[in-house]
């Protein structure tokens, strides 16, 4: 009984993509863009967190405490600790784009007569500049292959090992 020569698993069509793939998103998240978008998007979530005691509207308890939690959760979600890979990147980001819209809309949404000029104008101006990091933390996310015009992790398909 002749047997087939096992193959490295170094060589392997999937350990190989993931490989690349891992090498893509270092060099990514070391590029000055990356990096100061990561520190725009942690600036962003701080100050929506505090918001409430910087801008004085921390006695509108039920918006000053949706702020503390969706500021802490954005900062989290794109300080880029929990994700180097692409596919976590674009998915925290639009995420984010999710917080970003509740932001702008949580002064008439929230619990209470909360809807002032000042939480307004507020949440509308720190939503619209968090909504915009986070659309530029999803183009990072996802590069495209210029040559061929397709998405980074467009590959050929395994076909199996062949005996």
């Amino acid at each position: 009984m002749a047997t087939a020569p096992r193959s490295d698993m170094a060589t392997h069509p999937d350990i190989i993509e993931m490989r690349e793939r891992h090498e893509m998103a270092e060099r990514s998240a070391s590029t000055p863009k990356a990096q100061g978008m990561e520190t725009m998007a942690l600036l962003t979530g701080l100050y929506l967190a505090a918001s409430p005691w910087i801008t004085g509207f921390n006695g509108l308890s039920t918006l000053a405490v949706n702020n503390l939690i969706v500021g802490i959760a954005y900062a989290l979600l794109m300080s880029g600790g929990f994700g180097r890979a692409y596919e976590r990147v674009h998915s925290m980001a639009w995420a984010a784009c999710a917080l970003s819209v509740w932001t702008i809309i949580a002064p008439w949404v929230v619990a209470g007569n909360v809807a002032t000029t000042k939480t307004i104008i507020n949440n509308v101006v720190i939503g619209a500049i968090g909504l915009l990091v986070a659309l530029m933390a999803a183009s990072i996310g996802r590069p495209t292959d210029r040559r061929r015009g397709t998405s980074a992790r467009a590959s050929v398909p395994y076909e199996g090992h062949r005996g």
